[in-house]
């Protein structure tokens, strides 16, 4: 992706990656559902400023912010956004290279559950703080444009927040069984 991809308004950047293919090591697939977030919306991570945990978020566009959720899940977002401190969650891929590592990784076989959810998708594609500010253009990642024209994608309000919940900043490829929940 050019420099550019990644410096879009925030709510563009999470439009423009539905499509896109995100691989780690070779793993992974599809980004079927996004989130976006920035400093001046209190749902953000980036809201209160600064702080050890979100240094990925006000770094460098193109590169990864992964955090803990509930100190059980690791999640992950693309940094970028013409927003301060500004980053895309990804919440679902479709699972299209390396399944049977993404199986191992969480013991199911059901492709629709592997990567369906923040959490679900970082455990199938092996991501851990170890990548948080890692750049999106070096191994292990490979995030690759969408192919073709753009997809249709839905809209709706961000999930499993509570804070601005109304925001219509949840993207989602249209027809996807893939996403981690229903658009309204």
């Amino acid at each position: 992706m050019s420099p550019g991809f990644y410096a879009q308004p925030v709510v563009d950047l999470a439009r423009a990656l539905i499509g896109c293919r995100l691989l780690v090591d070779g793993v992974g697939g599809t980004i079927v559902e996004t989130e976006a977030y920035h400093a001046g919306d209190a749902a953000s991570h980036s809201f209160a400023g600064p702080r050890p945990r979100t240094a990925a978020m006000f770094g460098a566009k193109g590169r990864a912010y992964v955090y803990r959720s509930y100190g059980l899940h690791w999640c992950m977002n693309v940094v970028g956004g013409a927003e301060m401190a500004a980053a895309v969650l990804l919440r679902a891929i479709e699972p299209t290279d390396g399944v049977a590592a993404m199986i191992a990784r969480r013991g199911l076989s059901d492709p629709r559950l592997l990567c369906a959810g923040p959490g679900r998708l970082c455990q199938a594609l092996g991501i851990t703080d170890a990548l948080d500010g890692a750049a999106l253009d070096a191994p292990p990642f490979s995030l690759l444009p969408c192919e073709g024209e753009a997809p249709a994608v839905l809209v709706g309000p961000r999930i499993g927040i509570t804070k601005a919940v109304a925001e219509p900043w949840r993207f989602g490829l249209a027809g996807s069984r893939f996403l981690s929940k229903p658009f309204r």
